[in-house]
């Protein structure tokens, strides 16, 4: 197991002034949007059904530095089935910074084993000709495992200076073998700073949801303003025995949600999406301190206006980041300025929320449920660590 570094995060609980002044924006900047109330006439109440209030202490299960030092973990998949370098139950990790802690230029994915135990599962070094990435490689939270074992992640990569790419559109999605390597990767105009991805089979393969963050008009080619429109997209992906999975199109299915870029996190903007029975997608949207709502997410053909429909607002949340679904079907908001987590019911009463990193202001990003639904496994970007709170 490698040895944990100091923290060298994305924003990082070792920050200097202008990281603590940058966060001083944030929060004012949530506060000034006026998001101080709950959704569906709720007010905050914790639950003894609730799924976070049966956790436990969280406690390390090792670090996510590989050899090269990319830190600043980001996406977390648990491995569904052995194959290839992939093992069941181990968990896959994608890092955002290199090893100077430059934003958008993380280039590894981790495979951390139950008991702690890190192995490097692939290092982007460089793309296919034929499938180049817009702008390059720098891994974000988006990264899922599909069936048949295919490995896609997402690339938001900066440039040199650490901006914000300014081609457009910018980034990709990279597809790559059990054993690691990049066999593809997927680009067109609406794929555009893909964020955070969540998944469900469809008749015929797989559908994905993507955040995008850099959602620019076609043509335009400079810095992204303060608050400029992004969307949400459904990608299509058949999958055949023995083929490689193809991308076979994508609908906008949400549309006008704010993004920003932001000295501390690169950019903010929709990040975790989660999927609902009924097929309701839920987003993250840091900048507006909520939980919006696209219904029919499977079926949309047309943009769903951001602010539509608000699953939950203000209360405990605080610029929620990474989102899953609770065993019990509620929503779990992972908090970007506190280090806590929120679960909110479907009707959007905020039931519970509790503390995964004490003072982790930046330190909490992606979770998952860990297998059988024994607990929450999240990245800890203080620490650059996989943790588990374990049920009890």
């Amino acid at each position: 197991m490698s040895m944990i570094q100091p923290a060298k995060t994305r924003y990082g609980s070792r920050r200097t002034m202008g990281d603590r002044a940058a966060f001083a924006a944030i929060v004012v900047g949530v506060l000034a949007l006026g998001w101080t109330g709950i959704a569906a006439g709720g007010t905050p109440s914790n639950s003894k059904h609730a799924f976070l209030t049966s956790l436990g202490t969280p406690t390390m299960v090792g670090s996510t530095v590989p050899a090269n030092g990319d830190v600043n973990p980001y996406g977390i998949v648990v491995i569904p089935s052995t194959a290839g370098d992939l093992t069941k139950g181990d968990t896959l990790i994608s890092n955002f910074n290199d090893k100077a802690n430059a934003q958008g230029t993380g280039r590894t994915i981790v495979e951390i084993s139950p008991t702690g135990q890190l192995t490097t599962f692939a290092t982007i070094t460089s793309l296919p000709t034929s499938d180049p990435c817009p702008g390059g490689v720098g891994l974000t939270t988006a990264l899922s495992i599909l069936p048949g074992d295919w490995v896609v992640v997402g690339s938001l990569p900066s440039t040199t200076s650490g901006a914000l790419p300014l081609v457009n559109p910018a980034g990709c999605l990279i597809v790559l073998n059990a054993n690691g390597a990049v066999v593809e990767t997927w680009t067109n105009a609406n794929i555009n700073g893909p964020w955070d991805m969540t998944e469900t089979a469809s008749a015929s393969g797989v559908n994905l949801f993507v955040a995008n963050v850099l959602s620019r008009p076609q043509g335009t080619s400079t810095t992204p303003p303060s608050s400029y429109p992004s969307t949400i997209v459904r990608i299509s992906v058949a999958l055949g025995a023995g083929a490689m999975p193809q991308l076979t199109g994508t609908t906008i299915i949400g549309s006008g949600f704010t993004s920003q870029p932001n000295k501390a996190a690169l950019v903010q903007g929709p990040t975790g999406v989660a999927l609902a029975r009924n097929g309701t997608l839920f987003v993250a949207e840091t900048v507006q301190n909520r939980i919006a709502e696209i219904p029919n997410a499977l079926a949309h053909m047309t943009p769903v206006a951001d602010g539509t429909k608000t699953l939950s607002s203000g209360g405990w949340l605080n610029a929620p980041l990474g989102l899953t679904l609770a065993p019990n079907g509620d929503v779990l908001a992972m908090n970007a300025n506190n280090g806590n987590a929120v679960e909110i019911s479907p009707s959007g009463r905020q039931l519970a929320k509790v503390t995964l990193v004490p003072k982790g202001s930046g330190d909490l990003f992606a979770a998952v449920i860990a297998t059988g639904g024994r607990g929450l496994l999240f990245v800890n970007d203080g620490t650059n660590a996989l943790d588990l709170a374990k049920t009890r």
